[in-house]
């Protein structure tokens, strides 16, 4: 399996999806096209540079790459002009949104570790730089238009993050080849992730202190 090739296909794929969910929740937010492709890319490209610049590779990813910056673009118009089509459905645009989400987070933590153990970090720092890549896109989203990030919710959402950079890091211990351990542990945490969607998993709050 070529290594370079399953990382490249990876970003791409974590890119559009993730700017995919940006594009979605805009339409939610009715914002216009410009504002979905604004979106989009901030979420698309916001864990990679967030990456990056923890990692001190700068300039950062796409700067040198702007075609990056082109795919983040489109994704976030076609998820902006894609959720028209299932606008009717309750609650359909946000199902939408939490499944594009969960494919940009369960390759992002990959690439995060990946770069974190590229840069000779330990691998526990490796492990953060998985989850601040796979998390950040979706919290600045969020945050930009005033959604409450889903990081901060009780579902199982940073967890399928570092479970995924978890197995990542773990199967290279073990001497896995890099493009299967990628792949891999990229599934898992979309499984991880996929079950706490579907089965309503979450990890129980504090509850109110009187």
């Amino acid at each position: 399996m070529n290594v370079t090739l399953v990382f490249i296909i990876l970003n791409y794929i974590g890119i559009f999806v993730f700017a995919l969910s940006g594009g979605i929740l805009s339409a939610r937010k009715h914002l216009d096209p410009f504002g979905a492709a604004v979106i989009g890319a901030v979420t698309g490209m916001g864990g990679g540079t967030m990456r990056d610049v923890l990692l001190g590779r700068l300039p950062v990813y796409w700067i040198d790459a702007p075609h990056y910056l082109l795919l983040a673009l489109v994704g976030g118009v076609v998820g902006y002009y894609g959720s028209e089509l299932i606008r009717g459905e309750e609650g359909a645009r946000y199902r939408a949104l939490i499944w594009a989400d969960s494919a940009g987070l369960a390759v992002f933590c990959v690439l995060g570790a990946q770069a974190g153990l590229i840069a000779g970090a330990h691998w526990s720092i490796a492990l953060v730089t998985g989850v601040m890549s796979a998390a950040f896109g979706g919290l600045v989203r969020d945050i930009i238009l005033n959604d409450v990030p889903l990081i901060l919710r009780a579902d199982v959402y940073a967890l399928a993050a570092l479970f995924g950079a978890l197995v990542y890091v773990g199967a290279l211990e073990f001497g896995v080849p890099t493009g299967s351990a990628a792949v891999g542990a990229a599934l898992a945490a979309f499984v991880l992730r996929g079950c706490a969607i579907i089965f309503k998993w979450s990890i129980p709050p504090i509850g109110r202190v009187d």
